[in-house]
C-alpha cells in the first residue's frame, strides 16, 4: 500500500509518499481501509518536531480519518468488516491516516453516518470533539447563552458553532475574509465579524448590549486573551483551544468579573468522556444538526501541500488528503 512517511522531522517536504507493506490487525484492533484523511494543524506541529509528543522516526502522520472497516481483531464487537466508519482520538491508535490503510483501537472508531461523505468523515474527529468538549464539557454552555468564537470559519470554529447553534445559543463568529465569513454566517452564526477590523470588538459590545459573550471560544490566546478578559460577561467562561505564543495579561480582570478561563488539550480526554463525546456527534451527525465544510480534497502525495495550507490565514473548512 502507499503511505506518507516522515523520517525526519522538519519542513513540509519531509512528507514522502512510499510503498508500504499491508497491514494485519491484532487482538481488539481494526483494520480501516481509507478513503479521506483530514489535515489538522497538530499534524505539522508533530511533523516540524515542536509538538510535545514525537513519535518514533518513521512514522506516518494523520489523526482523523474516514473509510470501510476491511477486517477486525479478536474482541472487536463495536464494527464489523464492510461498515463506514470515521476514525478519531481514541484508545489504541496505532498507524496514521495518511495512508491507504490504518490500524487502531477499537475505541478510536466509530459508524459514520450515510448522510455524511468520507471527505466529511475525515474532519469529524479532533474538530468536532474539541468544540464539543470545550463547549459542553469545559464551559458549561446553556441555552440562552451568547458566545463568541474567534477564527469561526475554521474546522474547530466551524464545528463549535454548529454545535452552539443546535443546542440555543446566540453565536457570534469572527472570520478574516469575506469568503470565511459568508460560511460562518451559513452554518448557523448570528453574527459574522471581521477580526481585521479595528473596531469589531467595539461591535462585539454593542450586539450583546455592552453585557460581553457569556462564553468565548479562543483560537489565538497569544493575541486575544487579554482582550478576551474586557470582553467577557460577569461569570463568564473562557476556554482556550489554540496559542502559538505568550502573552501578558492583567489578572484583575478575571477578578472583577468572576470569569472562568480554562483550556484543553484533546489528547487529555478520558476515555469515558470520549465515549460520551462521539455519542453526542453521533446523533449530530445522523439528524444533519452537525455537517462538517470540506475546503478542498487533495491527493496522498500533495500532502506537503497541505500542511503548507492548513497554517495559512483565511481559513474556510477541513483540508482533506484522499489515498
Amino acid at each position: 500500500m502507499q503511505a506518507i512517511r516522515v523520517r525526519q522531522f522538519g519542513d513540509p517536504e519531509v512528507l514522502t509518499l512510499e510503498e508500504v507493506p499491508d497491514l494485519t490487525p491484532g487482538d481488539g484492533e481494526v483494520l480501516v481501509e481509507v478513503k479521506a484523511a483530514g489535515v489538522n494543524p497538530v499534524d505539522t506541529y508533530v511533523r516540524g518536531g515542536s509538538y510535545a509528543i514525537k513519535p518514533p522516526l518513521p512514522y506516518t502522520p494523520g489523526i482523523d480519518g474516514a473509510g470501510i472497516v476491511r477486517q477486525v481483531g479478536a474482541d472487536v464487537t463495536n464494527v464489523k468488516p464492510g461498515d463506514r466508519v470515521y476514525v478519531a482520538h481514541g484508545t489504541g491508535g496505532s498507524t496514521g491516516t495518511y495512508a491507504q490503510q490504518m490500524i487502531c483501537g477499537a475505541a478510536a472508531v466509530h459508524a459514520l453516518p450515510e448522510p455524511i461523505s468520507f471527505a466529511q468523515g475525515a474532519g469529524i474527529g479532533v474538530p468536532y470533539a474539541t468544540a464539543w468538549r470545550a463547549l459542553v464539557l469545559k464551559a458549561q454552555m446553556l441555552a440562552g447563552d451568547t458566545l463568541l468564537v474567534h477564527g469561526a470559519s475554521g474546522s474547530v470554529g466551524l464545528a463549535a458553532v454548529q454545535i452552539a447553534r443546535a443546542a440555543g445559543l446566540t453565536v457570534i463568529g469572527t472570520a478574516g475574509t469575506e469568503r470565511g465569513r459568508a460560511l460562518v454566517r451559513a452554518q448557523g452564526a448570528h453574527h459574522a465579524l471581521d477580526h481585521t477590523a479595528p473596531d469589531y470588538r467595539d461591535e462585539i459590545r454593542r450586539l450583546t448590549a455592552s453585557h460581553g459573550p457569556d462564553v468565548i471560544l479562543e483560537m489565538l490566546a497569544n493575541v486575544n486573551l487579554n482582550h478576551d478578559l474586557t470582553l467577557i460577561a460577569p461569570r463568564g467562561r473562557i476556554v482556550i483551544v489554540g496559542n502559538r505564543a505568550n502573552i501578558e495579561i492583567t489578572p484583575r480582570l478575571v477578578m472583577s468579573k468572576e470569569s472562568i478561563v480554562t483550556g484543553l488539550t484533546l489528547w487529555n480526554t478520558p476515555d469515558a468522556e470520549a465515549r460520551r463525546i462521539h455519542a453526542a456527534l453521533g446523533a449530530g451527525l445522523a439528524s444533519g444538526a452537525l455537517s462538517p465544510v470540506v475546503r478542498e480534497e487533495l491527493p496522498l502525495a500533495d500532502a506537503p501541500t497541505a500542511h503548507r495550507r492548513v497554517m495559512e490565514p483565511g481559513a474556510a473548512g477541513k483540508i482533506v488528503l484522499v489515498p
